[in-house]
């Protein structure tokens, strides 16, 4: 069996992880759904993916990226990712929602993307230059 590298064992970490950001992530959004069940769909979809993105990024930070890089420079170019997501993924799940699709096959649809997006762009954007740089790469 070959052994994996390092890009392979972040991907599975980051799957890992994504996981259980997706639980916070449907979580929160069934609370909305039964909360305000009359809120638009967008707005139940960009508060409940914020909070997964908060919960996400912490943890892939310290475990799969091991970085020690700069925390507000990480964070404004995961929000710039989020600038371009959020309004794109809020309006097309309106779009989907409008059109008589179920709220809950928009969302799934919708994290898989941002699961794919989401990695290539904090592995080869938000943390090129600082991996294994924290304590727990030492």
């Amino acid at each position: 069996m070959a052994k994996l590298n390092e890009t392979q064992i972040q991907a599975i970490k980051f799957t890992l992880l994504s996981i259980s950001a997706g639980v916070v992530e449907a979580v929160s959004f069934a609370l909305l759904e039964w909360l305000a069940p009359g809120w638009a769909y967008w707005v139940k979809h960009a508060i409940s993916l914020t909070l997964s993105v908060v919960y996400n990024f912490t943890l892939n930070r310290r475990y799969t990226f091991k970085s020690a890089g700069n925390v507000p420079k990480a964070m404004l170019l995961v929000a710039l990712f989020y600038a371009v997501f959020i309004p794109a993924s809020s309006w097309w799940g309106d779009a989907l929602a409008k059109l008589g699709w179920f709220d809950w096959i928009i969302k799934i649809f919708t994290m898989i993307i941002n699961f794919i997006g989401e990695f290539l762009w904090w592995k080869f954007v938000v943390f090129r230059g600082t991996e294994n740089t924290n304590d727990l790469a030492k």
